[in-house]
């Protein structure tokens, strides 16, 4: 009986056991290798686009009167502006806050790619009594799946001390939309 223990059907189921089980343990490596990859750098690419987005909507934009020069309802005019909310005095305008979220009605694609933003970005500003504006898209309305924000106390145009909240989100799985 011993004998029969050891006969080339045994050896040969041991040695399928064993490739089935390499692949298996290979396979889950690199699942679980590209899952934390891809979701480390989603999150500190959207980590970077936050900043970078909060650095330049807080500047006056180039040129500082961009106003001027930009019809809001035409999207062909804005590719020679970078916009900023700020004005030349430190403060946020409110007439660019309103033109932005104007420009982000009429064609919302067209402002991300003007921001640099590859993700969707949602800004708040809010001064109580004063401001409320919201321009870009709400997360919430749209099953966020990964949010990264920055809120900053800012100063606005008539000297109201206010907020604005900025986000940088993504409804897909890891991915630029």
């Amino acid at each position: 009986m011993k004998g029969q223990y050891w006969s080339i059907d045994m050896v040969f189921a041991i040695i399928v056991f064993t490739a089935a089980l390499i692949i298996l343990i290979s396979a889950w490596s690199k699942i679980n290798s590209e899952f934390s990859t891809a979701y480390g750098f989603g999150i500190g690419s959207m980590q970077a686009q936050l900043q970078s987005l909060q650095q330049k909507i807080t500047t006056p934009g180039y040129p500082s009167d961009w106003l001027s020069v930009v019809n809001v309802s035409n999207a062909n005019t804005w590719r020679n502006v970078s916009i900023g909310l700020g004005s030349q005095n430190g403060t946020i305008s409110a007439r660019k806050a309103m033109a932005l979220m104007a420009m982000s009605n009429t064609n919302y694609q067209a402002t991300k790619q003007d921001m640099g933003v590859g993700y969707d970005y949602y800004i708040t500003i809010y001064s109580p009594g004063n401001y409320n504006i919201s321009v870009g898209r709400n997360p919430l309305e749209r099953n966020a799946t990964a949010i990264q924000s920055a809120t900053i106390p800012v100063i606005l145009s008539n000297g109201a001390v206010g907020t604005m909240r900025i986000l940088v989100w993504t409804n897909t799985t890891f991915g630029v939309s």
